[in-house]
């Protein structure tokens, strides 16, 4: 059966299609619609292997997974915090459980560096206040196999709130030279503390993990609604 073209219908470019609904705010369909595409693209019709079919079978693989590998080495290249603002933390947290982990379903492998530079840069945004919590929680933790660390910043507290004593007791603000040597003398101490406790290793491991899990959940999350779904035909 035919069926006769209709001149009412419009033919859309797919760069053109992608880039409004990139500019519309629809990227949860982008993500699905780059992960559709790429799927059909990589899908072979089946085919009895031959001896002489083995090679490029043998071809297509490596090469399938030499690009994996270099769409997962192109997350760590990303700045995740290059477009985050400070009305990202300040909005409601997402749900942990359907909103920030969602099920099974709702992860993919990036099928390239571009779709997954999408995936950081929405999810960072949205999920900002997820992953410093997460940051805290990984700080807390490092803190309590570190217990020298914690000492040191424990420390360093009670030595800014003896400061503070000190400058109410003896009102040492009306004072500016003395206020600013004693200033300069405690800056000088919280330095000597923090470094000898190696409190910048547990800093250090706190934003490696932290970091490394924001990448690769931002990465592999798939985008979800950010708007009420409407109806979007193309024909």
């Amino acid at each position: 059966m035919s069926f006769s073209s209709n001149p009412l219908s419009l033919s859309v470019p797919d760069a053109a299609f992608d880039s409004w609904l990139r500019d519309s705010g629809y990227l949860e369909i982008l993500d699905q619609r780059t992960s559709d595409l790429h799927r059909h693209s990589s899908a072979a019709p089946p085919t009895r292997p031959t001896p002489t079919a083995a090679a490029p079978l043998a071809t297509g693989f490596f090469i399938s997974l030499f690009s994996r590998i270099a769409t997962l080495l192109s997350i760590f290249t990303l700045n995740p915090f290059s477009k985050l603002s400070a009305a990202d933390f300040s909005g409601p947290t997402p749900s942990w459980t359907s909103g920030f982990v969602g099920f099974f379903e709702s992860y993919s492998f990036p099928s390239s560096p571009a779709q997954a530079r999408l995936r950081v840069h929405e999810n960072a945004k949205r999920y900002a206040r997820n992953y410093a919590s997460l940051f805290v929680l990984f700080f807390v933790c490092t803190l309590y196999q570190m217990p020298l660390a914690l000492l040191g910043l424990i420390s360093c507290l009670a030595l800014w709130d003896i400061v503070k004593f000190c400058c109410d007791r003896w009102g040492l603000d009306k004072y500016p030279v003395l206020w600013q040597c004693l200033v300069r003398i405690a800056q000088c101490a919280t330095a000597i503390i923090l470094l000898f406790s190696n409190f910048q290793m547990a800093i250090f491991c706190a934003l490696g993990i932290g970091y490394t899990g924001m990448i690769l959940h931002a990465a592999f999350r798939k985008l979800t609604p950010t708007k009420p779904p409407s109806t979007i035909s193309r024909k």
